[in-house]
């Protein structure tokens, strides 16, 4: 108050008034510049197909006109004589709300390109989804950490010591938050590492589903059934992951028994019929049967193929159609499916009796 007072004593009214005249011009002047460039940006978007008109308008928006006030009074103040201390206050104040707006612009602009790019890589790049993503956030702290010291800094305080402190606690504050700060770095190994990205179908123990979104703390995952399942980015890392997405074939090994009473020569036969089973289905390699073993009431055979194809429902639509091919050639050739069978060996007959018990 007493530096207002010597201000008030120190010019006349003339000069009060004439500052008073300037300021409020300069508020006039900015709101109209800010009212004039928002709606001529804003027509300029819709008329062109470009990204970066929209961003100049939303960067625009965030122009706080009481932020860009002391700019006015800095204005003002030069028609008048103030005392020294006063002046260097209102320098002080024009130039933190200065940088404070700046951060503001600089914060929008890079929320709104990150927002385009994710927007169009959304379904198409998912690792490039979830490095912005990331990207983004750190881009915004550094943002804010680099002018709160700027502006520490041109209050006067010793930053270097701050730096240091901050250093100090620091460590007793990630002591604390140790958990959080845990999923925090998972969040960007999973980012550098790439085990899946947003978009990616994972298996994580009993539970499945496609990746929604890596978040810092969180990675969510959206079920078969639909519900929302959420992982913590450093209890996923800790689990065997299955990322289905990657797979570019599916290999798929089955087994088809027989009766013990199937004659030899559609036993040595029987191969080259599920050879053929699977060769003539469409997106399959075929690998191997063979005669496998002796089973309890079976003779056991083994295929191995593989689907030329990562989808599931690819992968059921040959094996149904392997498996419909398959009966239908044992039915042509009079071989007979095995079923669980008992043999019962009675004292003193004259021989065994056979029984079969269906399983």
């Amino acid at each position: 108050m007493k530096l207002l007072y010597e201000a008030w004593r120190a010019n006349e009214l003339y000069d009060w008034a004439v500052a008073a005249l300037i300021m409020l011009g300069i508020v006039f002047v900015l709101a109209a510049f800010k009212y004039g460039a928002a709606r001529a940006v804003a027509a300029l978007a819709r008329r062109t197909i470009t990204s970066v008109d929209d961003i100049l308008a939303q960067v625009i928006g965030v122009t706080k006109v009481w932020l860009l006030l002391p700019l006015a009074i800095y204005a003002g103040a030069s028609a008048v004589e103030l005392p020294r201390k006063l002046e260097r206050l209102v320098d002080t104040v024009v130039v933190v709300a200065l940088m404070l707006q700046v951060a503001l612009w600089v914060n929008r602009f890079i929320g709104c390109w990150l927002e385009r790019q994710i927007e169009r890589r959304r379904g198409v790049d998912g690792e490039g989804v979830t490095a912005l993503t990331l990207l983004g956030f750190g881009a915004r702290v550094l943002v804010w950490a680099l002018t709160l010291l700027l502006v520490l800094d041109h209050l006067g305080f010793d930053i270097t010591a701050l730096v240091a402190g901050l250093g100090i606690g620091g460590v007793a504050v990630a002591l604390a938050v140790q958990n959080i700060l845990g999923d925090l770095f998972a969040s960007l190994s999973i980012v550098l590492d790439k085990p899946f990205v947003v978009g990616d179908f994972v298996v994580v123990g009993d539970l499945r589903g496609t990746v929604e979104n890596i978040g810092i703390k969180t990675t969510r995952v959206r079920s078969l059934d639909g519900e929302l399942i959420v992982f913590s980015n450093a209890d996923l890392l800790k689990s065997r992951i299955r990322n289905f997405k990657r797979m570019q074939e599916r290999r798929i090994a089955f087994s088809v028994g027989v009766t013990y009473q199937t004659p030899l020569e559609k036993l040595e036969r029987m191969p080259a019929i599920l050879r053929e089973a699977v060769e003539h289905r469409d997106r399959t390699r075929f690998d191997r049967a063979h005669f496998k073993a002796y089973g309890d009431f079976a003779l056991q055979f083994e295929v191995v193929y593989y689907v030329l194809s990562p989808e599931f429902n690819a992968y059921m639509d040959v094996q149904q159609a392997i498996n419909v091919e398959i009966y239908r050639r044992f039915g042509e050739e009079g071989i007979e499916f095995a079923y669980p069978t008992q043999t019962v060996f009675v004292q003193g007959a004259a021989a065994p009796a056979a029984s079969a018990a269906g399983g």
